[in-house]
C-alpha cells in the first residue's frame, strides 16, 4: 500500500538545498534541483554509506565514501548499468511536501 507522508513545507528548500528526513525508520534525503523536489534513500547501494553530505553537482550526487555518482532524479549512475539508488516520489500539496512510501503506517518525523 502506498501512502503519502508529510516531510516539510515547500518553501523551506531553495534550489540546490537538501534536507534529511526519517520515515518509518528509513533515512531519506530530499533535494531541490532547479525548483523540482526529488527524494532518494540516504544509503549508497555500494556499501551503505550516508549520502546526505555528498557533494551535489547539478543533479549528480557523489557518495562521500567512494566517489560513486548518482542522478538524484532517477537514482541511476551515469552510463549503462551500474548501481541504482532507491527514489521516492515527492510532491507539493497546499504548500506541504508529501513523500510517497510503500508499507504500513508507522511513526514519521520531518
Amino acid at each position: 500500500m502506498t501512502r503519502e507522508v508529510p516531510v516539510g513545507v515547500a518553501d523551506e528548500l531553495a534550489p540546490g538545498q537538501r534536507k534529511l528526513v526519517f520515515v518509518d525508520g528509513r533515512s531519506i534525503v530530499l533535494f531541490n534541483i532547479d525548483g523540482q523536489m526529488h527524494a532518494v534513500d540516504n544509503s549508497c547501494p555500494h556499501n551503505g554509506a550516508s549520502l546526505a553530505s555528498g557533494p551535489l553537482e547539478g543533479c549528480m550526487l557523489r557518495c562521500p565514501a567512494h566517489g560513486l555518482r548518482f542522478d538524484v532524479r532517477s537514482g541511476c549512475m551515469p552510463g549503462a548499468g551500474g548501481l541504482k539508488l532507491t527514489t521516492f516520489p515527492v510532491r507539493t500539496v497546499e504548500g506541504k511536501l508529501l513523500l510517497s512510501v510503500m508499507g504500513t503506517p508507522a511513526s514519521s518525523q520531518a
